[in-house]
């Protein structure tokens, strides 16, 4: 298998990952699932080395995924990928997020980690 179905159908695993990838790229450091991590992970770089190609069916092709929520008062989180992230990652081949862990949650037990973008380097 390919990908973990999370216990959800497929519109509601893709509504999770749109919302998953969007928080990413407006905060840049989301706290979630590992397993939900593992999966948002292959994505989110798939999109930011979108981010970098900048043409215009880029971009629509990134829009078709991320949701349009605000990152700051002045451009929201497609504007936000393709104006600073690609150009922070234009020279860098991959390997855009990190996971760090945490450790088990309180309620269930879930393992819990930290999907963050990398800095430049």
């Amino acid at each position: 298998m390919a990908y973990q179905k999370l216990g959800r159908d497929a519109s509601a695993r893709k509504a999770l990952f749109r919302d998953l990838v969007t928080d990413l790229f407006i905060q840049e450091r989301i706290q979630t699932t590992e397993a939900k991590a593992k999966e948002v992970r292959s994505i989110a770089e798939k999109l930011i080395t979108l981010a970098k190609r900048g043409d215009l069916h880029a971009r629509r092709q990134v829009a078709a995924f991320v949701r349009r929520e605000a990152a700051d008062e002045n451009q929201d989180a497609i504007q936000k990928l393709f104006s600073e992230l690609a150009k922070r990652y234009a020279d860098r081949p991959g390997g855009y997020t990190r996971i760090l862990k945490l450790g088990p949650r309180r309620g269930d037990g879930a393992p819990m980690v930290y999907l963050e973008l990398v800095d430049r380097a």
